[in-house]
Protein backbone atom coordinates (compact mmCIF):
# COMPACT_ATOMS: atom_id res chain seq x y z
CA UNK A 1 0.00 0.00 0.00
CA UNK A 2 1.32 3.86 -0.82
CA UNK A 3 1.68 5.73 2.20
CA UNK A 4 1.07 9.15 2.42
CA UNK A 5 4.79 9.74 3.74
CA UNK A 6 6.00 8.25 0.47
CA UNK A 7 4.27 10.61 -1.63
CA UNK A 8 5.27 13.28 0.37
CA UNK A 9 8.73 12.42 0.00
CA UNK A 10 7.98 11.84 -3.59
CA UNK A 11 7.13 15.07 -4.52
CA UNK A 12 9.99 16.89 -2.10
CA UNK A 13 12.07 15.00 -4.22
CA UNK A 14 10.57 15.83 -7.14
CA UNK A 15 10.86 19.56 -6.39
CA UNK A 16 14.53 19.79 -4.77
CA UNK A 17 16.15 17.33 -7.62
CA UNK A 18 17.96 15.58 -4.81
CA UNK A 19 17.89 13.32 -2.29
CA UNK A 20 20.19 15.63 0.16
CA UNK A 21 18.19 18.68 -0.48
CA UNK A 22 14.90 16.84 -0.30
CA UNK A 23 15.85 15.38 2.86
CA UNK A 24 16.64 18.56 4.59
CA UNK A 25 13.18 19.65 3.30
CA UNK A 26 11.87 17.04 5.38
CA UNK A 27 14.40 16.86 8.15
CA UNK A 28 15.62 13.55 7.52
CA UNK A 29 19.13 11.98 6.42
CA UNK A 30 19.20 10.95 2.85
CA UNK A 31 20.01 7.38 3.26
CA UNK A 32 16.46 6.91 4.75
CA UNK A 33 15.21 9.15 1.86
CA UNK A 34 16.55 6.87 -0.85
CA UNK A 35 15.35 3.53 1.22
CA UNK A 36 11.91 4.76 1.83
CA UNK A 37 11.77 5.54 -2.20
CA UNK A 38 13.83 2.02 -3.29
CA UNK A 39 11.20 0.06 -1.13
CA UNK A 40 8.16 2.00 -2.80
CA UNK A 41 9.60 0.74 -6.09
CA UNK A 42 9.40 -2.90 -5.03
CA UNK A 43 6.65 -2.54 -4.19
CA UNK A 44 5.10 -0.83 -7.09
CA UNK A 45 7.97 -2.95 -9.37
CA UNK A 46 8.64 -0.24 -11.28
CA UNK A 47 11.59 2.50 -11.28
CA UNK A 48 10.32 5.99 -10.24
CA UNK A 49 13.43 8.15 -10.58
CA UNK A 50 16.66 8.09 -13.49
CA UNK A 51 19.34 8.03 -11.34
CA UNK A 52 21.78 8.51 -14.03
CA UNK A 53 21.63 11.91 -14.49
CA UNK A 54 22.82 14.77 -11.75
CA UNK A 55 19.76 16.03 -11.66
CA UNK A 56 16.94 13.21 -10.47
CA UNK A 57 14.24 12.63 -12.85
CA UNK A 58 11.44 10.88 -12.92
CA UNK A 59 10.50 8.37 -15.40
CA UNK A 60 6.99 7.57 -17.33
CA UNK A 61 5.99 5.68 -13.81
CA UNK A 62 7.27 7.91 -11.31
CA UNK A 63 5.00 10.93 -13.45
CA UNK A 64 1.91 8.90 -13.26
CA UNK A 65 2.62 8.32 -9.56
CA UNK A 66 3.60 12.28 -8.50
CA UNK A 67 0.28 13.41 -10.95
CA UNK A 68 -2.06 11.14 -8.87
CA UNK A 69 -0.23 11.56 -5.64
CA UNK A 70 -0.57 15.04 -5.37
CA UNK A 71 -4.35 14.68 -6.15
CA UNK A 72 -4.58 12.41 -3.17
CA UNK A 73 -2.09 15.12 -1.05
CA UNK A 74 -4.36 17.65 -1.98
CA UNK A 75 -7.73 15.73 -1.11
CA UNK A 76 -6.00 15.32 2.41
CA UNK A 77 -4.98 18.80 2.82
CA UNK A 78 -8.44 19.44 2.30
CA UNK A 79 -9.96 17.02 4.47
CA UNK A 80 -7.86 18.09 7.71
CA UNK A 81 -9.09 21.46 6.73
CA UNK A 82 -12.73 20.35 7.35
CA UNK A 83 -11.84 18.98 10.09
CA UNK A 84 -10.17 21.76 11.51
CA UNK A 85 -13.02 24.14 10.66
CA UNK A 86 -15.53 21.38 12.24
CA UNK A 87 -13.75 21.24 15.52
CA UNK A 88 -13.07 25.72 15.53
CA UNK A 89 -16.73 26.41 14.12
CA UNK A 90 -14.45 29.05 11.68
CA UNK A 91 -15.51 27.61 7.85
CA UNK A 92 -12.43 27.18 5.46
CA UNK A 93 -13.73 30.13 3.44
CA UNK A 94 -17.19 32.30 2.59
CA UNK A 95 -18.19 32.85 -1.02
CA UNK A 96 -20.08 36.05 -1.11
CA UNK A 97 -21.70 37.26 -4.21
CA UNK A 98 -22.69 41.69 -4.00
CA UNK A 99 -25.43 42.27 -7.29
CA UNK A 100 -23.57 44.74 -9.67
CA UNK A 101 -26.63 47.91 -8.21
CA UNK A 102 -24.43 47.60 -5.05
CA UNK A 103 -20.60 48.83 -5.24
CA UNK A 104 -18.28 46.09 -3.63
CA UNK A 105 -15.99 48.70 -2.14
CA UNK A 106 -19.29 49.35 0.31
CA UNK A 107 -18.24 46.49 2.01
CA UNK A 108 -14.82 46.74 2.37
CA UNK A 109 -15.46 48.42 6.46
CA UNK A 110 -17.44 45.09 7.00
CA UNK A 111 -14.24 43.41 6.07
CA UNK A 112 -11.76 45.59 8.04
CA UNK A 113 -13.93 44.47 10.54
CA UNK A 114 -13.98 40.84 9.96
CA UNK A 115 -10.34 41.06 10.20
CA UNK A 116 -10.30 42.07 13.42
CA UNK A 117 -12.08 38.37 14.43
CA UNK A 118 -8.67 36.72 12.85
CA UNK A 119 -10.48 34.11 11.75
CA UNK A 120 -8.92 31.15 9.28
CA UNK A 121 -11.79 32.07 7.05
CA UNK A 122 -10.87 33.00 3.28
CA UNK A 123 -12.97 35.28 1.90
CA UNK A 124 -14.00 35.28 -1.66
CA UNK A 125 -15.96 38.34 -3.46
CA UNK A 126 -17.83 38.01 -6.38
CA UNK A 127 -20.37 40.09 -8.42
CA UNK A 128 -23.47 39.24 -10.41
CA UNK A 129 -26.44 41.02 -12.12
CA UNK A 130 -30.21 40.77 -11.43
CA UNK A 131 -31.40 37.22 -11.37
CA UNK A 132 -28.16 36.31 -11.57
CA UNK A 133 -27.15 36.42 -8.23
CA UNK A 134 -30.02 35.25 -6.69
CA UNK A 135 -29.15 31.94 -9.21
CA UNK A 136 -25.35 31.76 -7.12
CA UNK A 137 -26.86 31.26 -4.22
CA UNK A 138 -29.70 28.44 -5.53
CA UNK A 139 -26.55 27.27 -7.38
CA UNK A 140 -24.43 27.12 -4.17
CA UNK A 141 -21.95 29.35 -5.97
CA UNK A 142 -22.17 31.46 -2.99
CA UNK A 143 -22.95 31.65 1.07
CA UNK A 144 -24.46 34.69 1.37
CA UNK A 145 -25.75 37.20 -1.10
CA UNK A 146 -26.05 41.00 -0.65
CA UNK A 147 -28.01 43.76 -2.44
CA UNK A 148 -29.98 41.87 -4.84
CA UNK A 149 -33.06 43.31 -5.97
CA UNK A 150 -35.74 41.75 -3.89
CA UNK A 151 -38.27 40.15 -6.65
CA UNK A 152 -36.75 36.77 -6.26
CA UNK A 153 -37.55 34.49 -9.19
CA UNK A 154 -39.94 31.97 -8.64
CA UNK A 155 -37.16 29.00 -8.27
CA UNK A 156 -36.35 30.75 -4.90
CA UNK A 157 -39.35 30.53 -3.11
CA UNK A 158 -39.54 27.21 -4.82
CA UNK A 159 -36.60 25.94 -2.88
CA UNK A 160 -37.70 26.48 0.31
CA UNK A 161 -34.05 26.85 1.41
CA UNK A 162 -33.58 30.26 1.18
CA UNK A 163 -33.50 33.10 4.13
CA UNK A 164 -34.58 36.46 2.72
CA UNK A 165 -34.07 39.72 4.43
CA UNK A 166 -34.36 43.16 3.66
CA UNK A 167 -31.30 45.46 2.90
CA UNK A 168 -33.05 48.54 2.26
CA UNK A 169 -33.95 50.88 -0.61
CA UNK A 170 -31.69 52.61 -3.08
CA UNK A 171 -32.15 55.69 -4.49
CA UNK A 172 -32.16 55.91 -8.71
CA UNK A 173 -32.16 58.99 -10.71
CA UNK A 174 -33.28 58.78 -14.06
CA UNK A 175 -30.90 60.43 -16.26
CA UNK A 176 -30.06 61.68 -19.99
CA UNK A 177 -27.27 63.56 -22.04
CA UNK A 178 -27.30 67.18 -22.28
CA UNK A 179 -27.14 66.33 -26.19
CA UNK A 180 -29.86 63.59 -25.94
CA UNK A 181 -33.35 64.93 -28.12
CA UNK A 182 -35.55 64.55 -24.38
CA UNK A 183 -32.83 67.02 -22.26
CA UNK A 184 -34.95 70.06 -23.87
CA UNK A 185 -38.37 68.15 -24.07
CA UNK A 186 -40.93 70.19 -22.32
CA UNK A 187 -37.70 70.20 -19.42
CA UNK A 188 -40.63 71.59 -16.75
CA UNK A 189 -43.04 68.71 -17.42
CA UNK A 190 -42.38 64.60 -16.54
CA UNK A 191 -41.53 62.69 -19.06
CA UNK A 192 -44.79 60.62 -20.08
CA UNK A 193 -44.12 56.47 -21.19
CA UNK A 194 -45.49 58.16 -25.04
CA UNK A 195 -41.98 60.42 -24.94
CA UNK A 196 -39.68 57.64 -23.65
CA UNK A 197 -40.89 54.37 -25.90
CA UNK A 198 -39.11 55.37 -29.23
CA UNK A 199 -35.77 56.05 -26.99
CA UNK A 200 -33.53 53.59 -26.48
CA UNK A 201 -32.54 52.50 -22.95
CA UNK A 202 -29.24 51.66 -21.62
CA UNK A 203 -29.56 48.23 -19.63
CA UNK A 204 -27.51 46.07 -17.81
CA UNK A 205 -27.15 42.39 -18.64
CA UNK A 206 -28.54 40.11 -16.55
CA UNK A 207 -26.11 37.53 -15.51
CA UNK A 208 -28.01 34.59 -14.68
CA UNK A 209 -26.93 31.46 -16.77
CA UNK A 210 -30.18 28.88 -16.23
CA UNK A 211 -32.61 31.32 -14.57
CA UNK A 212 -34.71 33.26 -17.28
CA UNK A 213 -33.27 36.74 -17.69
CA UNK A 214 -34.94 40.33 -16.04
CA UNK A 215 -34.85 43.73 -17.00
CA UNK A 216 -35.96 46.77 -15.12
CA UNK A 217 -37.58 50.33 -16.52
CA UNK A 218 -38.33 49.23 -19.66
CA UNK A 219 -41.43 49.96 -21.75
CA UNK A 220 -43.54 47.68 -24.29
CA UNK A 221 -41.39 47.71 -27.43
CA UNK A 222 -38.50 50.35 -26.31
CA UNK A 223 -35.29 49.60 -27.81
CA UNK A 224 -32.57 48.32 -25.55
CA UNK A 225 -28.70 48.57 -25.87
CA UNK A 226 -27.04 46.02 -22.90
CA UNK A 227 -23.71 46.49 -21.54
CA UNK A 228 -21.91 44.45 -19.28
CA UNK A 229 -21.56 46.74 -16.59
CA UNK A 230 -23.12 49.79 -14.20
CA UNK A 231 -19.89 51.62 -15.15
CA UNK A 232 -20.22 50.83 -18.95
CA UNK A 233 -23.99 52.10 -18.31
CA UNK A 234 -22.86 55.48 -17.18
CA UNK A 235 -20.51 55.82 -20.02
CA UNK A 236 -23.29 54.65 -22.13
CA UNK A 237 -25.68 57.20 -21.27
CA UNK A 238 -23.17 59.95 -20.53
CA UNK A 239 -22.00 59.80 -24.29
CA UNK A 240 -25.62 59.77 -25.39
CA UNK A 241 -26.37 56.13 -26.36
CA UNK A 242 -29.66 56.11 -24.58
CA UNK A 243 -31.68 56.87 -21.57
CA UNK A 244 -32.43 54.93 -18.10
CA UNK A 245 -32.23 54.97 -14.31
CA UNK A 246 -28.90 55.27 -12.79
CA UNK A 247 -27.94 54.40 -9.02
CA UNK A 248 -27.90 58.19 -8.04
CA UNK A 249 -24.44 57.43 -6.20
CA UNK A 250 -23.18 56.56 -9.88
CA UNK A 251 -24.69 59.47 -11.59
CA UNK A 252 -23.94 61.80 -8.73
CA UNK A 253 -21.05 63.08 -10.31
CA UNK A 254 -21.90 63.46 -13.98
CA UNK A 255 -25.10 65.32 -12.48
CA UNK A 256 -23.04 67.67 -10.44
CA UNK A 257 -20.88 68.65 -13.88
CA UNK A 258 -23.51 68.54 -15.97
CA UNK A 259 -22.70 65.68 -18.05
CA UNK A 260 -25.58 64.08 -17.05
CA UNK A 261 -29.56 65.62 -16.82
CA UNK A 262 -31.80 64.20 -14.27
CA UNK A 263 -35.55 64.33 -15.91
CA UNK A 264 -38.62 63.71 -13.98
CA UNK A 265 -41.34 60.80 -15.20
CA UNK A 266 -44.38 60.87 -15.13
CA UNK A 267 -44.89 57.26 -14.09
CA UNK A 268 -41.79 56.94 -12.54
CA UNK A 269 -40.75 53.28 -10.89
CA UNK A 270 -40.52 53.13 -7.23
CA UNK A 271 -37.05 52.90 -5.41
CA UNK A 272 -36.04 48.95 -5.62
CA UNK A 273 -35.86 47.51 -2.80
CA UNK A 274 -32.68 45.45 -1.67
CA UNK A 275 -32.05 42.15 0.43
CA UNK A 276 -29.53 39.96 1.83
CA UNK A 277 -30.38 36.11 1.51
CA UNK A 278 -28.11 32.76 2.37
CA UNK A 279 -29.26 29.43 2.78
CA UNK A 280 -30.82 27.65 5.63
CA UNK A 281 -28.04 25.88 6.51
CA UNK A 282 -26.26 26.09 9.78
CA UNK A 283 -24.32 28.99 9.56
CA UNK A 284 -20.11 28.88 10.70
CA UNK A 285 -18.77 31.49 12.95
CA UNK A 286 -18.02 34.18 9.84
CA UNK A 287 -21.42 33.36 8.13
CA UNK A 288 -22.78 34.36 11.45
CA UNK A 289 -20.86 37.40 12.31
CA UNK A 290 -21.68 38.69 8.69
CA UNK A 291 -25.48 38.17 9.47
CA UNK A 292 -25.12 39.41 13.01
CA UNK A 293 -23.46 42.62 11.57
CA UNK A 294 -26.23 43.35 8.33
CA UNK A 295 -28.94 42.67 11.04
CA UNK A 296 -27.93 46.42 12.32
CA UNK A 297 -29.76 49.15 10.87
CA UNK A 298 -27.14 51.51 10.11
CA UNK A 299 -24.41 48.93 8.78
CA UNK A 300 -26.97 48.14 5.92
CA UNK A 301 -27.84 52.18 6.11
CA UNK A 302 -23.75 52.75 5.41
CA UNK A 303 -24.00 49.85 2.83
CA UNK A 304 -27.07 51.56 0.60
CA UNK A 305 -25.74 55.01 1.08
CA UNK A 306 -21.75 55.16 1.38
CA UNK A 307 -18.95 55.83 3.66
CA UNK A 308 -20.68 59.11 4.30
CA UNK A 309 -22.36 57.48 7.22
CA UNK A 310 -19.76 56.47 8.81
CA UNK A 311 -19.77 58.45 12.34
Amino acid sequence: MISLDALVALDTIARKGSFAAAAQALGKVPSALSYQIRKLEEELDALLFDRRKRRLQLTPSGEVLLSQGRVLLESVENLQAMVRESASGWEQGLRITCDSALPIVRLHPLIRDFDRQQAPTRLVLQQETLSGSWESLLDERCDLLIGAIDDAPAQVHASGQISVRPLGAMDFAFCVAPSHPLASLAPNKPLEPDQLRPHRVVAVADSARHISPRSFGLLAGQPVLTVATMQHKLEAQVGGLGIGYLPRYLAASALRSGALIERRIAEPRPAPGMVYAWRRTRPGKALAWWLSRLQVAQVRKRLLQGEEMRP
